[in-house]
């Protein structure tokens, strides 16, 4: 900063520049909240359907969104610019003041090129002499160091911001001048850290990583200078070289056991830094992706993919990084397993390898499975990766389908035939670590949003992709039931699946199919689920105790919000003059409510097969999986719903939003607070021990949910109420055929009993 810059500077032109900003961050406040109430909130309400519902309402999200982003984008640059004045206009000021200071000791200050001189005045000497000039010079030189330090970082700062994003605008916020100053200097004194050898690290060094990254993970600035400066190479060297005895004799042994917590914040910063599209960045991913398939150095056996997919267990990836570096691990596991024919060599563990895993649950060997929990909260990324093909006919491989070879997507291999390298957890158990991040995975695959999480009024209708994914998901649980009887952890995920295409499963187990888009509304595409794969996946997955709530909730939150749309619009589905207006409600509620009593029965037999097997022990598991649900309950939307169903199909749509007053409110509380009770007293669904425990609680739900329905709308009428109650018990009992039809063989209620 030069002397004559500072101390003439005329600060018009920047207060007039922050005056603009602020003045822009009232007319964007003004379009978001057009954008979200209008735009978007017009887009949800819409009578979509197809591939217009799915597509449209992404592009009006994402349009409303940006000026979400364009409003914080420019509330932090005008922050930065603001206190950049601000800071500015103080050295400023302290300038002057030492000049003043200066002229009355005597001193002169005059500017000289771009820097100044300090002089004593010829006819009247400085009280202190020299050290008085020296004095001054130093102090006016601090106040120029200062400034240009303030100058430069506020440039550096507001360039790091705005290149964050290629298109559109960031999200990153920033309160002001300092703070993202600050995220350049940490990301930098953090990366020196990290670049050092294995062998030079110290426990204090280690230290210094984990609370830094702990603290600036969600920065998008620290964590795009962080990973950049590291760069690719540079980020499997520290993993690596920490979790190698051998070279790491200083930290391992003071540290390991928060290693675990380091791999954490690691993996969100590098999460955070894969979202920016600075040319560094796009070098770092572009690198990351070419090393997964490399030895890490020449007499390595560790692949950089074994590193990086322990780094990627948290945190929400960039979907075209993760889908580029998914096609590289699926070229590499290929070429490992013969095709799918063996398990793949290349990640099968060896006794000297080093756990690059820290959390106890596996060794980190495969790679798979850090990747698998990466696409578990991407779901846009989970999509396509399942989507896309592992091998086709006319590869050289061994699967087939009626004697000739079949095409396998990502998804058939991995949940059907994929041999998963042996694995052991911290407790020296078989570890389940893969194939529950696997289902996981499928979750946000199929569901639209990450694993865990539950549906918002946000959700976009399913697609294609997703809607064929989950009808694989049904065909191969149906064709084989121990993919899941063997692995019941991945239940819980495949329950959360089929509460969120509930109104699939009812239009595929409904026997009329002319009728089914008014009586069961669907927004995005449809699944093709058949009666067989539905009842077999239900009664598969009933038989564990997460998935079973998972459904039974989805269900009756489905059921009650549907019941309420139809008493409040009673012509939507029939509208048949041969009958009144209340025949032709009584007729869709019966139908809603027989479908629902299926659903309920086929849960219902594999919870009694479960407890028959058991010995009734897990009984008490079931109880507290469905009081489990309770956090369910006023999440802001159905489990079930979403916008999985039409959100307004006509006037008071079906789902307009949040359940908070509705009948599934009311439904879904009495159920998992455990108020509602059935003739004996006995709390609803407490007991499943046997097939026939569960019937009444089912039908005297659905009775409650279609008087609540009824009374929500104030359309009342018990006719109907006492119709839905004798319906629900009809498909409750035609449950109980259909799984002894389709379920033969596979163990149902009452056959162990038989066999004795």
């Amino acid at each position: 900063m030069d002397f004559e810059a500072l101390h003439s500077a005329n600060f018009k032109l920047l207060d007039d520049t922050v005056a603009d900003w602020t003045s822009m961050l009232g007319r964007l406040q003004t379009l978001k909240q057009d954008a979200r109430d209008g735009l978007q909130g017009k887009a949800q309400k819409a009578n979509w359907a197809g591939d217009n519902a799915v597509i449209g309402r992404e592009f009006v999200g994402k349009t409303a969104g940006e000026f979400g982003d364009a409003l914080t984008q420019a509330t932090s640059i005008r922050n930065i610019m603001r206190d950049t004045r601000d800071e500015l206009k103080t050295q400023q000021r302290l300038l002057k003041e030492a000049v003043e200071r200066g002229r009355g000791k005597n001193l002169t200050v005059t500017a000289s090129g771009g820097g100044f001189v300090v002089r004593e005045n010829p006819d009247k000497k400085a009280p202190g002499g020299q050290n008085d000039v020296n004095g001054l010079r130093d102090e006016l030189q601090g106040i120029l160091n200062r400034a240009t330090e303030i100058d430069t970082s506020a440039s550096t700062s507001l360039k790091a911001l705005v290149d964050l994003t290629d298109h559109g605008f960031s999200d990153a916020v920033y309160k002001d001048r300092d703070s993202a100053a600050n995220a350049v200097k940490e990301a930098e004194k953090l990366a020196a850290l990290a670049k050092k050898k294995p062998e030079d690290l110290t426990p204090a060094d280690f230290d210094a990583l984990n609370a830094g990254l702990g603290k600036y993970s969600g920065d998008p600035i620290f964590a795009e200078h962080f990973a950049s400066t590291v760069g690719a190479k540079g980020t499997l060297d520290l993993w690596a070289g920490l979790n190698d005895i051998q070279k790491n004799r200083d930290v391992f042994p003071d540290r390991h056991e928060k290693y675990a917590e380091l791999q954490k914040n690691l993996s969100l910063t590098l999460a955070s830094a894969t979202q920016a599209d600075t040319p560094e960045m796009s070098r770092w991913k572009y690198d990351m992706v070419s090393m997964a398939d490399q030895p890490l150095s020449k007499n390595s056996t560790t692949f950089g993919a074994q590193v990086m997919s322990n780094l990627m267990r948290w945190g929400n990836f960039d979907d075209r990084f993760l889908k580029d570096y998914g096609s590289k691990l699926i070229e590499v596991e290929k070429a490992s397993s013969g095709n799918g024919r063996h398990t793949p060599m290349a990640w099968t563990r060896l006794g000297m390898d080093p756990y690059l895993n820290r959390t106890g649950s596996d060794s980190g060997s495969d790679p798979m499975v850090g990747f698998l929990a990466a696409l578990a909260n991407s779901p846009d990324a989970a999509t396509d990766f399942f989507s896309d093909g592992f091998l086709t006919k006319d590869e050289d491989h061994d699967f087939e389908e009626k004697g000739k070879k079949r095409e396998l997507s990502n998804f058939d291999y991995l949940f059907e035939e994929r041999d998963w390298p042996p694995e052991v957890d911290s407790e020296q158990e078989d570890s389940i670590e893969g194939r529950n991040n696997l289902a996981r995975a499928l979750e946000a695959a199929t569901t639209g949003h990450p694993a865990g999480e539950l549906p918002t009024a946000n959700t976009l209708p399913h697609n294609e992709q997703q809607a064929k994914l989950v009808t694989d998901i049904f065909q191969s649980v149906s064709e084989k039931p121990e993919r899941l009887t063997k692995n019941g952890f991945m239940s819980d995920s495949m329950g959360q699946i089929a509460a969120e295409y509930m109104p699939d499963i009812h239009r595929g187990l409904h026997p009329a199919k002319t009728d089914v888009a008014t009586l069961f509304p669907v927004a995005g595409t449809q699944a093709s689920l058949s009666e067989q794969n539905i009842t077999r996946f239900l009664y598969t997955v009933g038989q564990n105790p997460e998935g079973y709530a998972a459904i039974n909730v989805g269900q009756h939150s489905y059921t009650s919000s549907l019941m309420e749309y139809h008493f409040a619009n009673p012509k939507a589905h029939l509208s048949d003059d041969n009958f009144s207006v209340n025949d032709n409600l009584k007729k869709s509620i019966e139908d809603i409510a027989r479908v629902s009593g299926e659903i309920e029965g086929t849960i219902g037999a594999g919870r009694a097969y479960a407890n028959e097997v058991e010995g009734g022990a897990k009984d008490e598991e079931f109880n507290s999986a469905i009081e489990s649900a309770s956090t369910w309950v006023g999440s802001g939307i159905g489990i079930g719903i979403g916008l999985a169903t039409a959100p307004a199909v006509g006037p008071g749509g079906a789902i307009a939003g949040g359940v908070a007053g509705t009948a599934a409110d009311e439904i879904l509380g009495t159920l998992t607070e455990g108020l509602m009770k059935d003739s004996t007293e006995e709390v609803i669904y407490r007991n499943g021990k046997e097939i026939s425990d569960t019937k009444e609680s089912t039908y005297k739900l659905i009775e409650a949910a279609a008087e609540k329905a009824g009374e929500s709308s104030k359309n009342p009428s018990p006719h109907i109420v006492s119709a839905a109650a004798t319906a629900a018990e009809s498909g409750f009992t035609n449950a109980q055929s259909m799984v002894t039809d389709y379920c033969n063989g596979q163990g149902i209620p009452k056959q162990l009993e038989k066999e004795k």
